[in-house]
């Protein structure tokens, strides 16, 4: 399966330091442009279906993808979430002590959603889409974090390097070949420059 995994464009959540979490989102003017510009990048691209995060701001830039795609299915799914940030959902960065500490939490205070229970939600979709599409081209659009959490999956099972995992850059690309034999490639790493 060749899965191109990319994430929302800028949102104004994002350019004011929200905290999104389960917030719909709301493509900022930027995030508009960046949208259409990850959609002429992909618009060469062979795909056979694409998984979106249900959050508006995933699933704008997916249908901003999906017109150069027509025909092929858009389907959104929750399991391409964002992690809940419960009680911290809406409030500004600074209103939170420890930012990393809050997004890696799993003690599921506060409302927030543990990472195992993203963690759990990404890979059984991983492993359905891939029991499904295994011969196809597959396109997920998702989140910073539920992006990252899903490559790491990849890269233990490749036993690839995990470390230098940074975040992703909004609208970005990164391109996998996954193999049933778990020796995974990838192609593409957190590309921007369809951006610039």
């Amino acid at each position: 399966m060749r899965l191109i995994i990319t994430r929302h464009g800028e949102t104004e959540e994002n350019k004011n330091k929200i905290l999104q979490g389960h917030l719909p989102g709301k493509l900022s003017e930027l995030g508009i442009e960046q949208a259409k510009k990850l959609a002429s990048r992909l618009k060469d691209e062979k795909i056979d279906i694409i998984f979106s995060s249900d959050l508006a701001r995933a699933s704008d830039t997916a249908k901003e993808i999906s017109k150069y795609h027509k025909g092929i299915p858009l389907i959104l799914v929750e399991e391409l979430r964002e992690k809940d940030l419960g009680e911290f959902s809406g409030k500004s960065w600074g209103d939170v002590n420890d930012f990393n500490e809050l997004i890696d939490s799993d003690s599921g205070s506060n409302g927030v959603e543990t990472r195992k229970s993203v963690e759990l939600k990404v890979r059984r979709l991983f492993n359905s889409v891939f029991s499904k599409y295994k011969n196809s081209n597959v396109l997920f659009v998702a989140h910073n974090g539920t992006n990252k959490i899903l490559m790491r999956l990849i890269l233990k099972e490749a036993n690839l390097n995990q470390e230098d995992l940074t975040d992703q850059h909004n609208a970005s690309v990164t391109i996998f070949e996954i193999n049933e034999d778990k020796n995974h490639k990838l192609y593409v790493f957190n590309c921007k420059k369809h951006l610039d």
